[in-house]
């Protein structure tokens, strides 16, 4: 099993979801999380003053898949979050050594 995080942008979760949900990923965990990559923030003004936001908003999209499914949830992701400004975020993908389902006692392949 792999896990699959993707930071994107905000206005793209629902798009991303859809994309994940046509390939079979039945489950997945939403952060709002804030940071900053090349782009560096960005300058913005508010009654008159500029300010620097350091930190821009992102959606941080975590996702556990078997290893035959890492591959289409990328791809999904990519095209679903793609805008081609700078931003659109990145994807990581981990090895996951064991999942347990708390209600049921199941785990791995069954408990995702």
């Amino acid at each position: 099993m792999k896990k699959v995080e993707a930071i994107i942008k905000p206005f793209k979760l629902d798009e991303v979801r859809e994309a994940l949900s046509e390939i079979g990923v039945t489950g997945l965990t939403v952060t709002e999380v804030k940071g900053f990559g090349r782009q560096k923030g960005h300058t913005e003004l508010y009654r008159g003053a500029e300010y620097v936001v350091d930190f821009l908003p992102k959606v941080k999209v975590e996702v556990i898949v078997s290893e035959t499914l890492v591959e289409r949830a990328i791809e999904a992701i990519v095209k679903a979050a793609h805008t081609g400004k700078s931003g659109d975020g990145k994807i990581f993908v981990t090895s996951v050594e064991q999942v347990v389902r708390i209600r049921t006692g199941e785990s791995g392949e069954a408990a995702v």
